[in-house]
């Protein structure tokens, strides 16, 4: 049952008939991990925390630096040399006191990854090293939860469900990126415009409400690209790997 002040707070999502009182009501019992407190992990986490999702973990052992606020929203200047998730959280808890945020201000090895993981109903990476992507990938295929995958470089970004613990077709991110792929440059060597990760990082955070809900198409099996300089989107059609090591037992 919400309460009074929930059925305020909440009443644009309530009044929607795909979403609607149990829609909500899911969404408050939902615990979802943030992996990444960084250009996406920010506007996923006030996203998710405004929605209303009951716990919010985050994941991050950086602190907060002056270049990361043209992109990372849920800063402040005064926060520069907090740890993330502390500012973070503080920030979520400001927006709705009601949301439980838990802190993890770790790296994810694959150890620490599948003991997180399995403790959450949904992940969502933002990070942007392959390595914690791959760890983060095997703990989901492992203890079977769906992953919620974006990135960014630029001018462009792309937004991917993976649910490579299912049978049939669905791939992991494995399959689509195999280990030993040349390192991507991160947006320190790169460059990035800082509302591009805003735009992603909605994406991302839209596909989590609907997988928490089950409204809508899913984006498992497909990936969505997304060009700035030219405002266009594409989607594509992604395939699992038979020989995946990780989801296939290749």
């Amino acid at each position: 049952m919400l309460t009074d002040d929930q059925l305020d707070r909440y009443a644009r999502h309530i009044i929607l008939r795909q979403v609607g009182g149990a829609g909500q009501a899911r969404l408050l019992a939902s615990k979802v991990l943030i992996v990444g407190a960084g250009g996406l992990g920010a506007p996923v986490a006030l996203y998710l925390a405004a929605a209303g999702v009951g716990t919010i973990g985050l994941v991050d052992d950086d602190t907060v630096a002056l270049s990361n606020l043209q992109r990372q929203v849920i800063y402040q200047t005064a926060d520069v040399g907090r740890p993330k998730v502390a500012a973070a959280a503080a920030a979520l808890n400001r927006l709705d006191p009601n949301v439980r945020v838990v802190t993890h201000a770790l790296h994810l090895d694959d150890a620490a990854a599948r003991s997180l993981v399995s403790g959450y109903d949904l992940v969502l990476d933002g990070t942007d090293n392959f390595a914690t992507r791959h760890a983060v990938n095997r703990a989901c295929v492992a203890v079977g939860k769906a992953l919620v995958s974006g990135a960014v470089a630029q001018f462009e970004g792309q937004v991917a469900t993976f649910k490579g613990h299912l049978k049939g077709d669905q791939p992991c991110y494995h399959c689509f990126v195999p280990e030993g792929t040349t390192e991507a440059a991160n947006c320190a060597g790169q460059g990035i415009l800082g509302a591009v990760t805003g735009v992603v990082g909605s994406l991302m955070a839209v596909e989590a409400l609907k997988e928490l809900t089950g409204i809508g198409d899913t984006l498992a099996g497909r990936l969505v690209l997304y060009d700035a300089l030219s405002t266009r989107f594409r989607t594509l059609r992604l395939h699992r790997d038979p020989a995946c090591t990780v989801c296939s037992g290749g």
